[in-house]
């Protein structure tokens, strides 16, 4: 990214004005927090991206810092060009989703990022307490790459370029530089 005061700075900054969330939240996103919370945080990562893993735990420390004045969302952006394993890792955490354990095995793919081959998900899908039979059958047929594929067509049509990438309350945030800049306007829409 760019200073601010540059013309790519100020370019990036209109970039972002531009950019707000064209999906709102519903019933088929995985939802962490209160309901009727004053803010929503919506994130689209690819479980392979090495940012995205860091923005993880800085998502869990803010999510514990603002309980229920805030809730998080998370929607598939897998970078199919660069990360090979980013997709079946996305259909893997959906297939988990199917079974009501979407969060388990989001936070076992983040956690274990280094190893999202098959055999490896089918591991984590054993520690979140899926049924391994149904499991197998939901990844072989890739029952869950057009639910993938949405994510990504509204992360496409909201303007997302790479992962991850935050809206609060439907507005992208660049946190190219820190993750500082969420959790501050973060507190900004909580104020207002």
């Amino acid at each position: 990214m760019y200073p601010a005061g540059s013309k790519k700075g100020s370019a990036m900054k209109q970039c972002q004005e531009l950019a707000s969330l064209t999906a709102p939240v519903s019933a088929s996103d995985h939802v962490r927090g209160a309901k009727d919370a004053k803010v929503t945080v919506v994130e689209y990562g690819d479980f392979e991206c090495a940012a995205c893993g860091q923005a993880y735990h800085a998502v869990k420390i803010i999510l514990d810092r603002f309980g229920d004045r805030m809730r998080f969302v998370f929607r598939e952006f897998p970078l199919r060009e660069v990360h090979p394993d980013a997709e079946p890792a996305a259909e893997a955490a959906e297939s988990a989703g199917g079974q009501d354990r979407f969060w388990q095995m989001h936070d076992l793919l983040f956690e274990n990022q280094c190893h999202l081959k098959a055999e490896s998900l089918r591991d984590y899908a054993a520690k979140a307490g899926l049924e391994l039979g149904r499991f197998d059958s939901e990844m072989h047929d890739h029952l869950y790459r057009q639910r993938v594929q949405q994510d990504v067509d509204s992360g496409t049509k909201s303007h997302i370029q790479c992962t991850p990438a935050f809206f609060v309350n439907g507005v992208l945030h660049d946190v190219s530089f820190g993750l500082e800049h969420l959790e501050q306007a973060i507190e900004e829409e909580i104020a207002a």
